[in-house]
């Protein structure tokens, strides 16, 4: 019995809502380029890729904070200036457009698991962060398709904000107890279950170096091949 099973044991959920980067991709590599030439643009030394797969989780925006911060040997993202902020996140978007999807990669099962939700007639979805330009290019680069695509300026508020994942649900005309969340961080856990909806979690995602049992999904997976 899978996890979907011991969470939905009479029929499969209606909506399946899928978190993005560290869920369905691994897009670290990509971000960490254009973190680093962003850094250089402003003549800071680079990160590397260990360090941006602690950051992402919570957009473009906190992801450059995160890594300009690092490199005033700050913890506090307040303490970096706005004009820089400014400068680099614009230097970041312009770099992350040339190389997103380059050496992005899908996740072991992802194909496997869209078809059999397709056979099961169950509407997908992306719940991410990520801006919608970003999101839409590695979707089209990867071939994977979803019946919404929620971005991470779709609406004002992002997770662990539940609003998005409120209004895919409102989209589908999906109650919360015919949808599931599959995620990878505690903002999709937040997100959620402030609404009441279960949650899934795979252990091989981004949850800035922490465990994500210690958020407390209903359930956590070693990979998607484990929903089959």
């Amino acid at each position: 019995m899978t996890a979907i099973d011991t969470l939905f044991p009479n029929n499969p959920p209606k909506l399946v809502m899928f978190d993005l980067d560290g869920t369905l991709v691994d897009s670290v590599p990509d971000l960490a380029t254009a973190i680093d030439a962003m850094l250089h643009h402003l003549d800071r030394p680079a990160a590397g890729v260990d360090k941006v797969r602690i950051w992402v989780g919570n957009g473009a925006s906190t992801l450059v904070k995160r890594a300009l911060a690092d490199s005033l040997h700050e913890t506090d993202l307040d303490t970096v200036p706005a004009d820089v902020y400014e400068e680099g996140y614009k230097h970041f978007l312009i770099q992350y457009n040339k190389v997103n999807g380059e050496k992005t990669t899908l996740y072991p099962g992802v194909i496997e698991v869209l078809t059999k939700l397709a056979v099961d007639e169950c509407i997908v979805a992306i719940v991410t962060n990520k801006p919608g330009r970003f999101t839409d290019q590695i979707l089209n680069k990867l071939g994977i398709h979803f019946n919404y695509v929620i971005s991470g300026d779709t609406l004002d508020k992002k997770k662990p904000d539940p609003d998005q994942l409120t209004y895919c649900m409102q989209e589908a005309n999906c109650t919360a107890a015919e949808t599931l969340m599959i995620g990878d961080s505690k903002s999709d856990v937040i997100a959620a279950k402030a609404i009441n909806v279960p949650v899934i979690c795979v252990s091989y995602g981004y949850n800035h170096g922490e465990s994500i049992h210690d958020a407390s999904p209903d359930a956590v997976i070693d990979s998607l091949i484990e929903l089959l």
